[in-house]
């Protein structure tokens, strides 16, 4: 049974509700009296308990876009992929609110006497300002720094931007302040040194990857701090790859009821008691929010059983369904359906349903029993994963040219051997580089170091899929292109009738002009609806087709600020390529 912490609770308890449109407009100042506040552990605790709101939902995680990038393929798509951003006149994330907050209770912390206590909520409150501002300068570059509470008619308010390598030296203080002060003991809900450690591991391979591929200096010491703060995780020995069964482990982290916190370092939690629920299973298996589909060339980029590419068969390119998922890396079959699928608490096989996933490739990944289809979910979110610190640890090594077999060995091959996968073999990679990986990723490091950064990236793909990561890794790489190339789903040669699952019995009927006699448990698509790239003889499903994707090289890596702030604050410049009343 699942204890549940409401951390929002504590807006209410200080009487500070969001809903109260008077507050955003005041600092918590004149809410809280602050003479007669912060001078417990317990009125610490209470304050710092509001930031976790700022942590990500399961909305955020497993569905909003872009997060999920070219990872997915919708019936719809997001205005940064359609290329139809415009300046908007407010918000779009260029609030402060949160800030407010932190710094508020910064400046107030010290009335309590409990030294203790107060260094620990501190590094609570300074991880999030460093949360707060990653996003920050991931979504708009350069952004003004306040570490204090500015009044209406204060000059700082007024201030220019200040640059992102500023913003991001002040964020690793606040980092390893909250590092050296965190709580060793591990928690999947609460801020611990650890999910500092792994926050510092992720901002860090973020801000030195940016830095390096888009031209910026300054970030081999970024990524030498990133892969400190992920070898320090690492050699704490407090979290492990989980392991059950290769076929089932992967799959069951994210189907876990209560988070598996060997793994799981910070998840967001659930619970129909509460009741505070998501919508997993209705997002993925209904027909109302996009009909959502793992594309095609994240398929591809799924090893062979054995370690060896699947872009390398001769073939690979027109396998159909049953035959492209054999013998392949577990986790394809631990995240889509494949042949053989059986859904939670059901005794029958089931084939993708093509009326709920526009590819084809269905997911399955957070997907629980039926009797959680309603938008009941109550399955634990991971935030931070420890996976995801080996895979920062092994791409911030290799990125910087220093990465060793051993370092693969405790980082990468933990994750490979969690399914039975055969460890990636560093002089392997760099003397044969993957020519399907290459295309994938024009912009990659060349050299001698290129085979195993693209096989880091695969590896980092596939294991973090539909986790929300994706789209900020085509961003520090300086990837953005590939969103404009066509989103594939399954080939089929054309008309006609499918077992999709070899298992003796039609599943799919492709057909033009009339529709056919509709035989019971059977699926029809009609061409054109059904779009294949070269009609009746056949191709891969072409998602959106008539929707031209687009991508500016020179302005979409951020977004714009918006022009109501522009008005109000003359020292704001404008995001390159935003104009500033306009797209």
């Amino acid at each position: 049974m699942k204890t549940y912490k409401v951390f929002a609770i504590s807006l209410l308890a200080l009487g500070l509700s969001a809903c109260n449109d008077d507050y955003l407009e005041r600092y918590p100042l004149s809410e809280l009296a602050p003479e007669n506040y912060f001078l417990t552990a317990a009125e610490l605790q209470n304050y710092t308990n509001a930031f976790y709101t700022e942590l990500p939902d399961a909305l955020a995680i497993h569905y909003n876009t872009p997060n999920q990038a070219d990872d997915e393929a919708r019936n719809t798509l997001a205005s940064e992929i359609r290329g139809t951003r415009e300046t908007p006149s407010s918000g779009a994330g260029w609030t402060w609110t949160e800030l407010r907050q932190i710094n508020f209770y910064l400046e107030n912390s010290h009335k309590c006497q409990d030294e203790a206590a107060r260094l620990k909520y501190d590094g609570i409150a300074r991880f999030f300002r460093a949360y707060f501002y990653f996003d920050k300068i991931v979504r708009f570059g350069d952004v003004p720094w306040y570490d204090s509470v500015l009044e209406i008619d204060d000059e700082g308010l007024f201030k220019a931007r200040d640059s992102r390598k500023l913003v991001f030296s002040n964020m690793l203080e606040d980092i390893d302040f909250a590092i050296a002060n965190g709580q060793t003991a591990k928690s999947g809900q609460l801020i611990t040194k650890w999910t500092a450690l792994a926050l510092k591991s992720r901002m860090c391979l973020f801000e030195g990857t940016f830095r390096k591929y888009h031209g910026l200096g300054d970030w081999e010491p970024i990524l030498e701090e990133a892969a400190k703060a992920s070898e320090e995780l690492i050699n704490s020995g407090v979290y492990s790859v989980y392991k059950s069964n290769a076929t089932t482990a992967y799959h069951e982290l994210f189907i876990a009821e209560d988070a598996i916190t060997s793994e799981m370092i910070l998840a967001r939690q659930y619970n129909a008691a509460v009741p505070y629920v998501h919508s997993a299973n209705f997002y993925i298996l209904s027909a109302s929010y996009g009909r959502p589909g793992m594309q095609k060339s994240l398929v591809n980029s799924y090893l062979m059983k054995d370690g060896t590419r699947f872009t390398d068969i001769n073939n690979y390119q027109t396998m159909q369904f049953f035959e492209e998922m054999q013998n392949r890396d577990p986790r394809l079959s631990q995240t889509v359906r494949t042949p053989g699928y059986k859904r939670i608490g059901s005794a029958e096989t089931s084939v993708p349903d093509f009326a709920t996933s526009v590819t084809g490739y269905q997911y399955i990944k957070y997907v629980l029993a039926s009797t959680f289809d309603a938008g009941q979910s109550t399955n634990d979110m991971p935030i931070f994963r420890y996976a995801e610190v080996l895979l920062n640890f092994a791409e911030a090594k290799a990125e910087l040219g220093t990465l060793t077999q051993a370092d693969i060995d405790k980082s990468i091959k933990l994750l490979r051997d969690r399914v039975d996968m055969p460890n990636l073999d560093l002089q392997a990679a760099n003397s044969n580089p993957d020519n399907y990986l290459r295309t994938e990723y024009a912009n990659s490091t060349k050299g001698a170091n290129e085979g195993v950064i693209l096989e880091i990236r695969r590896e980092r793909r596939i294991e973090l899929v539909k986790e929300g990561h994706r789209y900020r890794d085509l961003l520090r790489w300086k990837e953005g292109a590939r969103l404009e190339k066509p989103f594939y789903g399954m080939y089929f040669p054309g008309v006609g009738q499918y077992d999709l699952d070899k298992d003796g019995k039609l599943d799919l009927v492709i057909y033009e002009g009339t529709t056919p006699t509709r035989l019971p448990g059977v699926q029809y698509q009609k061409l054109g609806e059904l779009v294949l790239e070269n009609g009746t003889s056949g191709g891969r499903i072409v998602n959106l087709p008539d929707i031209l994707k687009k991508w500016d090289e020179q302005k979409d890596y951020f977004y714009p600020i918006p022009t109501q702030e522009l008005q109000l604050n003359k020292n704001l410049t404008q995001n390159p390529g935003w104009d500033q009343t306009g797209t």
